[in-house]
């Protein structure tokens, strides 16, 4: 037998489960096997399910034995889904208070399992089954045998299964999911790690579901089960290219140097004769290198001259290479694999602290130039994960449309797949994204230290070689239960120690921050928020222009929201008729506020907030929406303006949110359905790479101001006019510098006035719009509605009859 190793990516979260090597290789076939084949099981599969320790089930032949019904479950799924199908639960999950009827299966326990045949060509070769997302609480079987258990719902679980497949009849897969509630309850609770942020999560703490299952301010509770993810065989070859990581190490004016670490199977018998062939090509753009192996893994770099970059949207195309990567015995192709590649440096420049006194920084360049963050929190695409990949494109089309160059994976959510993360690098989205935690004390126990430590290789290794990736974060808020509670977070080893040291060992060229936002030792030590670079803006959410927005010294908000009203043909699909109207008091409107305890704040919040623009709350729900949905449009059209026209004291935006999980009343743009509310057709204009902008006034004046966020000079003509007498305040010609703000004038104001300012102007040839509210609330509601026609008349990219419907 000749010697065999393997080097591989794969990482086994399995407990009791033991590799087993592969059988000796067959002779070669006729067009050797380049690439590992995949064999989907997905599809219908049975489960059965019961309350967890009704039935003394610890084997799937029991199940049989016992008599037990069961039900057709699609996998990828969710159980609730199944049921719903079935019609043991509400055919919409989402109508009304329907989820509150899950609640009873959280005490169940779930037993998948589908027969397959052995896939053919699979003798002679190592056959991993690989899982994609199991949630959560797992035991696998195959045809008897027990293949060991898992117990993290966010990375993909895999089983060597070489010389398990049967070749007579059927092979039978089974998976028992366990109740994540019942774990949970078996487990510790010592002071101080606990959930801070409400009643009702608890639980989530020690179980490795997503945070928001639990129910949060912005998701319901749904403390799912399922095969999320799709579930196949991998029939890996004799030679394979296991792993390729890509990292830009350097550029210069006419040249890269892209760093390429390996890891390949192979006879290693072979090695003297062995060499990696690479190719790569964007456009008239190409690359090539041959490097002779000694060994299964190494490094080495290749030289790219005039390299075509990636770029951030607004900054330049965001161009990638395709690149053919071969194992070469003399001329004979052994193995290949296909990567897509972006070279670039993104590099995040950050200080401790920072005040008025002595500015600090937190800015992201990326090869080399500072860019201007906008963009939006990406939070759950679906309550049930198994709907999450078939709401890719169109949410991140709207990303896309906005015009964000930036987006925030929240903590509180599952790590999103390969594909979302490909339109994000086509497209030019730099992506932070936080390890999944969030707003807790998790546990320091040597025991989920490991379970962290694991999760994070899994993860980054998967996700490293996306060039949209811009940054790692150990959790959201997750400083902040410490800060709030009087305790420091340097004692959370978790972000202190097991992600950085998992980073720098498996993506050690992109920058970590411990979490979101960050406290460091200097700003525990004064006890002063207001010393962070970085910050969650939130606070009392009042009227946007207050001190509390205004006054704020991080250069950098990655969290800032405000709530506006879905339109009234989206309410009607998830609140009963009897609920529409009023909102107070109204037990179907808390339950889609967000809040699980029964609490009416949110909803409150949502109406306060259209009394501080308008004065007074509508009496019927037509106006309250209208209302709604200006008061958010123009908060957040103003965040977005206030960090533009600061720059570069403020360097970044990363607003709450595009993107409803489930229908509710929110801070997103677009609810669950798609219906966009005011808010996002003001954000797209605001996002523009040059866009003119009005000041608050200051010394009896507002200053006007071109805002250029490209790599190019601008040139154009600009108009700003009142709204109501047409008159012209201010008109020319203007010439923009790359990447800097251009003030063109001033335009005389009172404080007393309330008025409307409309803006127009091209960029490179193109027209685009703009408006400012100036004067202090409360608004008349008349007065916008006629301001409001005139808006949407500017650029014809919205109807002003259609907000609120």
């Amino acid at each position: 037998m000749k010697p065999r190793t393997l080097f591989s990516l794969v990482l086994l979260l399995v407990t009791g489960s033991t590799w087993l090597p592969a059988s000796p290789p067959v002779a070669a076939a006729d067009k050797p096997v380049l690439e590992a084949r995949h064999v989907s099981l997905d599809g219908k599969w049975k489960l059965y399910y019961f309350p967890q320790g009704k039935y003394q089930i610890t084997q799937p032949s029991q199940l049989k034995l016992q008599g037990l019904n069961w039900i057709d479950a699609s996998v990828p799924g969710n159980v609730e889904l199944d049921l719903s199908q079935h019609r043991e639960l509400p055919k919409d999950l989402y109508y009304a208070d329907n989820l509150a009827k899950l609640k009873p299966y959280e005490l169940y326990e779930w037993w998948y399992q589908r027969e397959f045949p052995t896939p053919g060509g699979s003798a002679g070769r190592r056959v991993e089954l690989r899982f994609q997302g199991v949630d959560c609480l797992a035991t696998y079987w195959l045809n008897g045998w027990e293949l060991g258990e898992t117990a993290d719902a966010m990375v993909e679980q895999s089983f060597d299964v070489t010389g398990k497949l049967i070749s007579t009849g059927p092979n039978v897969l089974t998976v028992r999911l366990r109740s994540p509630i019942i774990e949970a309850a078996g487990r510790r609770y010592d002071p101080p790690f606990t959930f801070y942020g409400g009643a009702t999560n608890q639980e989530s703490i020690w179980i490795r579901k997503p945070a928001h299952s639990y129910g949060w301010d912005i998701m319901p509770r749904a403390v799912s089960a399922g095969l999320w993810r799709p579930v196949e065989l991998i029939i890996h070859p004799t030679h394979e290219i296991t792993d390729l990581h890509f990292t830009t190490v350097s550029l210069e004016s006419t040249r890269g140097r892209l760093s390429v670490s390996y890891e390949l199977i192979t006879d290693l018998t072979l090695l003297p004769r062995l060499q990696l062939k690479m190719e790569g090509r964007c456009g008239d753009s190409t690359f090539s290198h041959v490097h002779k192996l000694e060994f299964t893994a190494g490094r080495f770099v290749i030289e790219v001259e005039k390299p075509k970059l990636w770029w951030p949207k607004g900054y330049g195309a965001p161009d990638l290479y395709e690149v053919t990567t071969q194992l070469l015995e003399g001329g004979k192709v052994l193995a290949s694999r296909h990567d897509t590649v972006g070279i670039r440096k993104i590099e995040l420049i950050r200080t401790e602290t920072t005040s008025i006194e002595k500015p600090g920084q937190f800015q992201f360049k990326v090869n080399g130039v500072p860019i201007l963050v906008k963009g939006s929190n990406w939070v759950p695409a679906d309550a049930f994960h198994s709907r999450d990949a078939a709401r890719y494109d169109k949410i991140l089309a709207l990303f896309i449309d906005l015009g964000c160059n930036f987006l925030r994976s929240w903590g509180g959510n599952v790590y999103e797949d390969h594909a979302f993360f490909d339109i994000c690098d086509r497209n030019g989205i730099m992506v932070w994204q936080d390890f999944s935690m969030a707003c807790a004390f998790y546990p320091q126990t040597p025991e989920f230290l490991e379970v962290m430590r694991r999760e994070a290789i899994s993860v980054v290794r998967k996700l490293r070689n996306h060039p949209s990736i811009a940054l790692w974060a150990g959790d959201n808020e997750a400083d902040e239960s410490y800060f709030s509670n009087g305790l420091d977070p340097a004692h959370n080893q978790i972000t202190r120690e097991v992600l950085p040291q998992v980073v720098f060992q498996c993506d050690p060229y992109r920058p970590y921050l411990p979490s979101s936002p960050y406290m460091s030792p200097e700003v525990i030590a004064a006890h002063q928020r207001k010393l962070m670079p970085e910050e969650h803006l939130w606070g009392p959410r009042d009227y946007f222009k207050s001190s509390f927005y205004t006054e704020r010294t991080a250069h950098f908000v990655s969290e800032i929201g405000y709530h506006g009203c879905p339109g009234l043909s989206s309410i009607k699909r998830f609140i009963d008729e009897s609920h529409l109207w009023p909102w107070q008091d109204n037990a179907e409107w808390i339950f889609h506020s967000t809040d699980m305890t029964g609490r009416p704040d949110r909803v409150n919040l949502m109406a306060n907030q259209v009394k501080e623009m308008f004065g007074a709350v509508p009496d019927n729900i037509e106006e309250f929406i209208f209302e709604s949905q200006v008061s958010q449009a123009e908060a957040k059209k103003f965040f977005v303006e206030m960090t533009r026209l600061n720059k570069w004291r403020s360097t970044g935006v990363i607003w709450w949110n595009v993107m409803d999980g489930w229908p509710q009343f929110s801070d997103a743009i677009v609810d669950y359905y798609f219906n966009k509310k005011l808010a996002y057709y003001y954000l797209r204009r605001v996002q523009q790479p040059v866009c003119v902008m009005v000041d608050e006034p200051k010394d009896w004046h507002c200053r006007v101001v071109v805002g250029n966020d490209s790599r190019e000079d601008a040139t154009g003509h600009y108009r700003v006019w009142d709204a109501d007498s047409g008159e012209t305040l201010l008109e020319g010609n203007y010439a923009a510098k790359a990447n800097e703000n251009l003030e063109v004038g001033q335009i005389p104001v009172f404080h007393s006035d309330k008025r409307l300012f409309l803006m127009e102007w091209t960029a490179n040839g193109k027209k685009y719009a703009n408006h400012y509210l100036q004067g202090s609330p409360p608004f008349s509601p008349a007065q916008y509605r006629s301001w409001l026609a005139k808006i949407a008349a500017v650029q014809g990219d919205f109807r002003a009859e259609d907000v609120g419907k």
